[in-house]
């Protein structure tokens, strides 16, 4: 007897939506378009619950496992762990309404699997082995509530019509209406390997050919597929427009059709599975099976917990073909098991013919062997004139303090922006991969925006200037510490007030103070930006070396973390102050000439002024592009735990001492902290589980008011991010760029929850 479905009345109401934008088969992952959302089921062997972005890390239904998903416009299904009932939810209210439950079924035996869900019916495959198909809702007469035609091993819903691959030969079977029949003729006498809908299209990967085949009514999501050797696409998410792929190679993601052809953010990112919405594609990350969602332009990392990369299944003879996903009983609940993925294999290439064997090894001829010595002497020579000339600017540039360097540099190519993992790899340890990109007009004009006085040159002062605005430098007038000196407040002749930094004069680290003085000289002679403390001047008299800064009137971001007198009482003045200092490191990465690595970033080295803008400050110890040091430097809690234990120097080792800073900001506590008579422990090890199992509200700052919906959305975002930055190895680390666009959304959401319209387009966007 096929399964029951819930009483007609409530499912009609339930089901009745308007017609959906992108559609499709089961995933772990789901995308709703007409509400931005996106859901998935949670990785942990307690877990398997289902999570939704926006919507907070809180499980939907806590403790119910799930299998599988499928997501329309305004509501999405899934599948319980077993095939024991089908669950729908709208978006707009998350109230469950059950559609099959196989308790009310009067074969107890009978399970579901693989839901699919269209613009107003769903369908799912019975869990026997018998591949019948089960449809509920429907125009009448369209979707039969079972469906024999054909035993289906896989099936995919669009607009007003479902598809399925069947178990016999692979041929495509489609039902409701025209659409359904046209593209069951488009795909007669042709056997696919997978086979996923769309808007009003489907594509599939013929199993003969090993290419991308597509038929309905939206050409565009047709046009333009790449080209691609044999088989080297699969695991297909098609759109209203656009069609996207994963390469077998590599995991990583092509797209074609509409404007939807390439996204650079995506360089190198290596994904296990990928859905589609409307105007978006998102995908598990192949690293960490954290959640990418990108538009044409855009791209955002979600604040969800880990998604599992496949169905989990009791037994792991299941896997036999293609082998079990590494540690996937730790992913999914009861200790089950994750087949990896099995795409067709490529028909092996014929052996080289003998012609091209011969061919290859003629000898080559005299004349062609004079050409290639000349050849390389030329190179040589080159290579050497362009090494003598870079040596000569370099040094030149040291002897000049005041020189001011361009500060708009040229926007680069895509290479420019990295990814967080570089050059992908097959094996399941590939790096996490760049998770941002925003448009190059864009980011030029925050550059732009950020540049103040380029002409402006450092004044030099005498020591008897500087001792009287100091008051010969009073204890009274002491404000704090920098790389090798001590602050203090001052005022000059003129009126203005300064911050003083004087260098230590012990002789015991004469050349350190020295090397200090002339790097950070050096540096903030050149650099001008908002978010960067401003030189002033300077004063180099015999043993005295001081650096005179724009006085910060409301101090260091540290102060107002860790005191109990701390202005920063709202998550969106903390979020605020996070992002103008990422944007100020984001500048000496991407756009100072030659780009800075700071080396020293800690919540005491960022500054507020009377505005209560952050700035970044001392730059005592930072040096100019990657580089491989003898000694690691920096502060404790901060540093880098690559640089220090390999001492090889990368900006993403400031972006690690960001990710602490903004754990500081979010928990109130200090890089290194104690309770009680328990021993030291680093912020890293005690904030990174917490808010990897997504117990994000555990450690934020009680002293800070609770965030609203909006707020709350923004502190899991923000918590995300630097969960990310202080990942171990530098590879898994996001570009400052990156992290400055997850900081821009959080503000957006933050300026949203106060009744403003942000026009951040970082957002995911309408679909």
């Amino acid at each position: 007897m096929p399964p029951n479905p819930a009483p007609a009345a409530s499912l009609l109401l339930f089901l009745l939506f308007s017609s959906a934008d992108a559609l499709g088969s089961a995933s772990t992952l789901a995308v709703v378009s007409g509400t931005n959302t996106v859901c998935g089921i949670s990785a942990g062997n307690s877990s398997q619950t289902i999570s939704c972005s926006p919507g907070g890390s809180t499980p939907i239904l806590p403790a119910v496992p799930f299998d599988s998903l499928s997501g329309g416009r305004n509501f999405f299904c899934g599948v319980r762990s077993g095939g024991l009932s089908l669950l729908c939810w709208s978006t707009t209210t998350y109230a469950p309404k059950r559609i099959f439950n196989a308790n009310s079924s009067s074969s107890a035996a009978v399970g579901l699997r693989d839901p699919a869900v269209g613009d107003d019916h769903v369908c799912a495959i019975e869990d026997t082995g018998s591949g019948v198909v089960h449809c509920w809702r429907g125009q009448p007469g369209l979707f039969p509530s079972v469906v024999r035609s054909g035993t289906f091993r896989s099936i995919t819903s669009g607009r007003g019509f479902s598809c399925g691959v069947t178990i016999s030969n692979s041929s495509v079977k489609c039902w409701g209406g025209e659409i359904g029949g046209s593209i069951e003729r488009e795909f007669a006498n042709v056997s696919v390997s997978e086979l996923v809908a769309g808007d009003s299209h489907v594509c599939g990967v013929d199993r003969l050919s090993g290419l991308i085949i597509c038929g309905g009514n939206n050409v565009s999501g047709q046009s333009n597929a790449p080209s691609a050797p044999a088989f080297e696409l699969s695991r297909l998410a098609l759109g209203a427009n656009h069609s996207c792929a994963l390469r077998r190679s590599n995991g990583t993601v092509v797209c074609w059709g509409g404007r939807f052809r390439f996204n650079s953010a995506l360089i190198g990112t290596s994904f296990e599975s990928i859905v589609a919405g409307a105007n978006r594609v998102c995908g598990v990350v192949t690293a960490n099976l954290s959640v990418i969602c990108w538009d044409v332009s855009n791209a955002v990392l979600l604040p969800l917990p880990k998604i599992i990369p496949g169905e989990c299944v009791s037994n792991a003879s299941s896997c036999s073909d293609c082998g079990v996903f590494p540690d996937s009983q730790s992913l999914c609940a009861g200790s089950r098991f994750i087949c990896q993925r099995c795409d067709e294999a490529p028909p092996s290439s014929p052996p080289p013919s003998s012609s091209s064997s011969s061919s290859s090894h003629r000898k080559p001829s005299k004349a062609l062997v004079a050409f290639a010595i000349v050849g390389s002497v030329g190179a040589v020579l080159g290579l050497c004139s362009i090494i003598y000339c870079l040596w000569i600017g370099v040094c030149a540039q040291k002897k000049i303090h005041n020189s001011v360097q361009p500060t708009i540099a040229p926007i680069q190519s895509d290479p420019a922006m990295p990814p967080i993992g570089g050059s992908p790899s097959s094996s399941r340890s590939r790096s996490r991969s760049s998770i941002f990109h925003r448009q190059s007009s864009r980011a030029m004009r925050r550059q732009r925006s950020g540049t103040s006085h380029p002409d402006r040159v450092a004044e030099e002062f005498t020591f008897a200037e500087l001792a009287k605005a100091t008051e010969n430098f009073s204890k009274e007038n002491r404000i704090g510490a920098g790389s090798f000196g001590t602050v203090y407040k001052g005022k000059l002749e003129d009126g203005r007030e300064v911050a003083i930094k004087r260098g230590e004069r012990t002789t015991k680290r004469v050349q350190e103070k020295e090397n200090a003085f002339q790097s950070e000289l050096a540096f903030l002679s050149r650099l001008h930006h908002k978010h960067l403390v401003g030189l002033v001047g300077f004063c180099e008299e015999e043993e005295e070396r001081l650096l005179v800064y724009e006085y910060m009137k409301n101090g260091a971001l540290y102060y107002h973390i860790h005191n109990s007198n701390g202005k920063l009482e709202s998550w969106k003045t903390r979020i605020r102050v996070c992002l103008d200092a990422a944007r100020g490191i984001e500048y000496l990465h991407n756009y100072a000439v030659p780009p800075i690595i700071h080396r020293d970033i800690k919540s005491s080295n960022i500054l507020l002024d009377s505005n209560w803008m952050a700035r970044v400050s001392d730059f005592g110890l930072s040096l100019e592009g990657e580089n491989l040091s003898m000694k690691a430097a920096g502060t404790v809690g901060y540093m880098d735990p690559e640089y220090y234990g390999l001492h090889h120097l990368t900006a993403k080792s400031d972006v690690y001492g960001f990710g602490v800073v903004l754990l500081e900001v979010l928990t109130g506590r200090r890089a290194i902290f104690k309770e009680g008579e328990a021993e030291a422990m680093s912020l890293v090890d005690y904030a990174v589980p917490r808010i990897g199992e997504g117990e994000v509200g555990r450690v934020l700052d009680p002293r800070v008011v609770p965030p609203g919906p909006s707020e709350a959305e923004a502190v899991e975002l923000v918590a995300y991010v630097a969960l990310h930055c202080v990942s171990l190895e530098g590879k898994d680390r996001p570009s400052m760029a990156d992290v400055v666009a997850n900081l821009e959304r959080a503000m957006s959401l933050c300026e949203d929850s106060h009744g403003s319209i942000s026009n951040n387009n970082i957002s995911l966007g309408s679909d």
